[in-house]
């Protein structure tokens, strides 16, 4: 079977950059910009807010080993998809929490899946679903950042508890190979 892309916005792209990375069946992970109305968005723009872009991860994976509702499960557990335009300190629409499907099977399964989260959580889900846009890779800094930058400040104090929580909720889900 050939290889599939999921699209998801969960707040910075370095803590879900960081988990997709370790998740069984994921062959490649890829921060970037999607969903706003500028072309070749750089960084500095995506902060201001004004470009309409989200912060994403784009996953490509094998549906053999990792399916697109399990990868949802995933995400739904390592960011907050009650809270609008924001994860934690970060605050603005490039941090909301979005779904971009790249087929009606993957938007019938989130659809299924965030109804299901609708009874995990407190408050409301605000997770949009979307159809896949325009994609623009972040800048080469923001690759494996993570990875790269374990001990800023960042990384160490919102990022890798993430990580951390993934690996306790996922232990069975853990690829031995990085990528």
């Amino acid at each position: 079977m050939a290889m599939e892309i999921a699209t998801l916005g969960g707040g910075c792209f370095w803590c879900t950059e960081a988990v997709f990375q370790q998740l069984k069946g994921i062959k490649a992970v890829e921060s970037g910009y999607t969903g706003g109305h500028v072309e070749n968005p750089v960084y500095e723009q995506i902060c201001e807010g004004t470009t309409g872009h989200a912060e994403v991860v784009r996953l490509t994976y094998d549906p053999e080993i990792v399916s697109f509702r399990e990868i949802l499960e995933v995400f739904f557990t390592i960011h907050d998809p009650t809270t609008l335009n924001r994860q934690g300190n970060d605050v603005g629409t490039q941090y909301r929490s979005v779904i971009y499907y790249h087929s009606p099977e993957q938007q019938d399964t989130a659809k299924h899946v965030i109804s299901e989260m609708a009874n995990v959580w407190d408050a409301p889900i605000v997770t949009e679903l979307s159809p896949a846009e325009t994609y623009y890779k972040a800048e080469s800094y923001h690759q494996n950042y993570f990875r790269m930058n374990p001990m800023q400040g960042y990384c160490a104090f919102i990022v890798a508890p993430k990580v951390s929580k993934f690996r306790k909720t996922f232990s069975d889900k853990i690829s031995g190979d990085m990528i």
